[in-house]
């Protein structure tokens, strides 16, 4: 059963039990594409945002009272039953480039729900003193920073405690280090995991000060930034409520000819984010590496055991936890191509590609956040070290032989290493033989504990 809606277009069919009027059902019919649906959380935003617009229209005048309030109470329902209302936003990713149809299905659902109390119109009051071009990049700033902040900085800080936790069990542990993907001079584990420390503290540093620029929205500019329609200082008041709703301390971008058609903002934090993937992509390989074998591999690290590996192979055991979150940062990595495209697209007044680059941008930091918890927990918590397999290889080692160029020479050095590596003997062995040191001076040179 259908109801017939109106706007200015005409008519338009529009099923009984929908909460949206005629041009979510326009969009609906006309942006048929792929899978893809607007994201909840920028919906959650876009209510956010409506629900600061209608308390300042209301304090201006703009509103009565009646209608500030119902819209007010449909906001409040909306966000506290966001799950149960998700039906209600059932548009395509895939539509204009402004988000101008689902800023409109905000706009109608809002309205449908206030008018059960005071009939209230989409556009002259719930979209009252705003645009599409203003509104929905302001949401897209509140929903990117809202997801960095609750979500992914506090996964990285839990994987910095775990890091720190193996570096403190393992600190005394040496074993073998590798460049160039050869053996090199030995270090400690822990310094080794010092390393991964310090990738996720600087992108910790960076994605928190690169997400700042996320603090000034464009509300208040509306259809060009001039902000024809709305007050001089519009902006300024819906940010303080924003900030007063959200604990978060927006502010209003200054130029908003800017904030209209650059998603520099965007394209800078998730440059940071990119960062981040390939950081992780970085740990995750060295651990599959490390643990490579269980007997014909590296060897030295090993993993926990969370399922069958093979289907065919019985009591194998693979790194899965690491192939996920390497394909994770392998997508991160094409959502950052996409969204330096698209934010590169800023004609004249207006960036169209704005659901593409909130879409990419919110799966990044959905994917690095669950792809970081889940390798945490089901890999990096449970992470052993073989100490005997790192010894071992420790002292098999030719680069070891560093230690001695400072008392015999680079090149007398190197032939002790290509002797022992032709002969298949050790250092000391080479070195005896070329009558290049003494045993004892060689016990003392050779000592891996001397050369971290």
């Amino acid at each position: 059963m259908d109801r017939i809606e109106k706007d200015s277009l005409g008519e338009i069919a529009v099923p009984q039990d929908a909460l949206w009027g005629a041009q979510t059902q326009r969009s609906i019919e006309n942006f048929q594409i792929g899978t893809e649906k607007m994201s909840l959380k920028l919906i959650e935003a876009l209510v956010q945002v409506k629900k600061a617009c209608a308390i300042v229209n209301e304090e201006e005048g703009k509103l009565s009272s009646d209608k500030g309030t119902t819209i007010q109470e449909a906001c409040a329902l909306v966000l506290d039953n966001l799950n149960e209302y998700e039906s209600q936003f059932p548009l395509c990713l895939w539509q204009t480039g402004s988000g101008t149809q689902t800023n409109m299905n905000v706009n109608e659902v809002l309205a449908h729900l206030a008018s059960k109390t005071t009939p209230v119109h989409p556009n002259d009051d719930v979209n009252l003193s705003q645009s599409s071009n203003d509104v929905f990049p302001t949401a897209m700033h509140i929903a990117a920073y809202k997801e960095i902040q609750d979500q992914l900085i506090t996964e990285m800080k839990l994987w910095l405690e775990v890091i720190s936790a193996l570096m403190e069990r393992y600190e005394g542990v040496i074993k073998i280090g590798r460049t160039h993907l050869q053996d090199a001079t030995p270090l400690t584990f822990a310094q080794e995991l010092s390393g991964w420390r310090s990738m996720i503290e600087n992108s910790l540093k960076a994605i928190e000060m690169s997400s700042s620029t996320l603090l000034k929205l464009a509300i208040g500019g509306t259809a060009v930034g001039t902000g024809v329609n709305a007050s001089s200082d519009f902006g300024v008041k819906v940010s303080r409520e924003l900030e007063k709703a959200l604990g978060i301390p927006f502010v209003s971008d200054e130029n908003k000819f800017f904030a209209l058609t650059s998603h520099q903002p965007l394209s800078f934090v998730h440059g940071s984010l990119r960062a981040l993937a390939s950081d992780l992509m970085k740990i995750a390989n060295d651990i599959r590496w490390l643990a490579s074998g269980p007997r014909s591999g590296l060897g030295e690290l090993s993993l926990p055991v969370n399922e069958p590996g093979s289907s065919i192979m019985p009591g194998k055991v693979n790194p899965t936890q690491a192939e996920a979150l390497t394909m994770i940062a392998a997508q991160v990595m094409g959502n950052d191509t996409t969204i330096q495209v698209a934010a590169s697209q800023g004609n004249f007044e207006l960036n169209v590609y704005k659901p593409v680059i909130i879409h990419n941008f919110l799966q990044t930091v959905g994917l690095l956040t669950d792809g970081m918890r889940s390798f945490r927990e089901k890999c990096l918590a449970g992470l052993t070290v073989n100490t005997d397999r790192m010894d071992e290889l420790v002292h098999r080692s030719l680069m070891l032989v560093t230690a001695l160029t400072p008392h015999i020479g680079y090149e007398k050095a190197a032939e002790i290493a290509h002797k022992a590596l032709k002969e298949n003997t050790t250092l000391e062995e080479a070195a005896l033989s070329l009558e290049y040191a003494s045993k004892e001076e060689l016990k003392q040179w050779l000592n891996p504990t001397s050369m971290i």
